[in-house]
């Protein structure tokens, strides 16, 4: 027997009510991101405490690393349970430990509630992921991909806007962020709860092409994980994007601590210049994904997004050390952030079509391999990057950062699609 909340539909949906449950999974993947955000609040949560860079590191690290073997396994689950039965009890356990994380008051306890907290959460992400691409027909999948970067880009928005707004009302308090970030969290969810549906285990099994209705009634086995294995070309994708991750999750981790230690802004300007950025990075991914769909190409925006993000990367890292105004600062973060979207929507809808054609049944374990291994990146960065920093400083690390994007361009030789759009067949 299925729980209350699970409406699995047997008929592919189209035209607004397609849409209308594809904001639903965005919205999802927003709440998802959004309950785990801790950025916004780590330099002042850092002065409470009494914690260093590098103990921060070691208790992010542990924590990422839970939500890792989660990620993995909950995409596994997803493919074979549904995707709603394992998302909704995700997002509002997490969304409801916010107020465990309010009462946190030494560095153990902050270590306990935050491997609680991305332990339940790590299945969540990767599960948005894969609704999305389930209400999504290939002529428009970069584009669904693109408002699913609205998931983690918007709750970075959202998050770093509450504490502009906020924190000054609060006494700059860290303890106040918690708890609105659980009152939103638990708001959202009741809304997903209310309207999310999924579509049953054999339309999920379909390659849709474009939109059309689809009626299938059959059982269907689950694909078998190891196929995905058996295939360089979707490793490449795993680790390759993995590389380029590297620098976002320094900015998401990081960013505004990068600001306020670095060019000496303050905690609430940081967070407004992080928001700046988010928006153009949410305008730019839409706009790419709408082209990349019309065209049915990937790999060159993917190519040209990573070209142009080493060129402004290394214009940042040189701005360290000198005595640059803060507009400038704010240009060149902006900048980044604009062309961090151009590479990353058309190479998610790579990556799920590239899986698509090994085995249509296997995207959530797809992206939850995908997902698995980004998180032990992110163990690594959170061990490795304040030691670097304490030895180099931040510019050293974005070195790093930028060698990972470096990477990523390699990688794109061996993905599968097209660099030049098909020729026009005559009717």
């Amino acid at each position: 027997m299925k729980p209350f909340y699970v409406r699995e539909l047997s008929v592919y949906p189209v035209g607004g009510r397609r849409v209308r449950l594809l904001a639903i999974a965005v919205l999802a993947s927003l709440v998802a991101n959004f309950e785990t955000t801790i950025a916004t609040i780590l330099p002042l949560l850092m002065t409470d405490l009494g914690m260093s860079l590098e103990e921060y590191g070691l208790i992010a690290a542990l924590s990422v690393l839970v939500g890792g073997l989660s990620a993995g396994v909950g995409g596994i689950l997803s493919d074979r349970w549904g995707r709603v039965a394992l998302l909704v009890p995700t997002l509002t356990v997490t969304a409801a430990c916010n107020f465990l994380l309010a009462t946190v008051d030494s560095v153990g306890s902050l270590l306990a509630v935050r491997c609680l907290m991305l332990f339940i959460e790590g299945a969540g992400i990767t599960i948005t992921a894969s609704l999305v691409r389930d209400f999504s027909p290939r002529v428009g999948r970069a584009q669904a991909f693109g408002f699913w970067t609205w998931g983690p880009v918007g709750a970075s928005f959202l998050a770093s806007a509450l504490a502009s707004l906020t924190l000054p009302l609060f006494g700059n308090a860290w303890q106040s962020q918690a708890i609105i970030m659980g009152i939103v969290s638990l708001t959202l969810c009741a809304i997903i709860i209310w309207q999310i549906a999924e579509p049953s285990a054999a339309l999920r099994a379909q390659v849709m092409g474009a939109e059309s209705a689809v009626s299938v009634t059959e059982k269907i086995d689950p694909g078998r994980v190891r196929e995905l294995f058996r295939h360089p070309h979707l490793w490449a994708h795993v680790l390759g994007n993995t590389g380029w991750q590297v620098l976002y999750w320094t900015f998401a981790i990081f960013g505004q601590t990068i600001l306020v230690t670095s060019f000496a802004m303050d905690a609430a300007t940081a967070n407004g210049v992080v928001a700046l950025g988010i928006v153009l990075n949410a305008v730019a991914v839409i706009l790419v994904g709408r082209i990349s769909d019309r065209l049915q190409l990937r790999k060159p925006f993917t190519a040209a997004g990573t070209l142009l993000t080493i060129a402004a990367l290394a214009y940042f890292v040189g701005l360290f050390g000198r005595d640059v105004s803060t507009p400038h600062v704010i240009v060149v973060w902006a900048l980044l952030y604009l062309v961090l979207g151009i590479a990353y929507v058309p190479w998610m809808a790579n990556f799920s079509e590239n899986a698509e054609d090994v085995d249509a049944r296997l995207q959530g374990a797809a992206l939850g391999i995908w997902g698995m291994v980004v998180r032990v990146m992110i163990v690594a960065l959170l061990v490795i990057s304040p030691l670097v920093v304490a030895a180099g400083g931040w510019q050293t690390w974005l070195l790093v950062a930028l060698a990972g994007q470096v990477v990523f361009l390699a990688a794109m030789l061996v993905f599968k699609g097209r660099w030049r759009a098909a020729p026009k067949v005559a009717a």
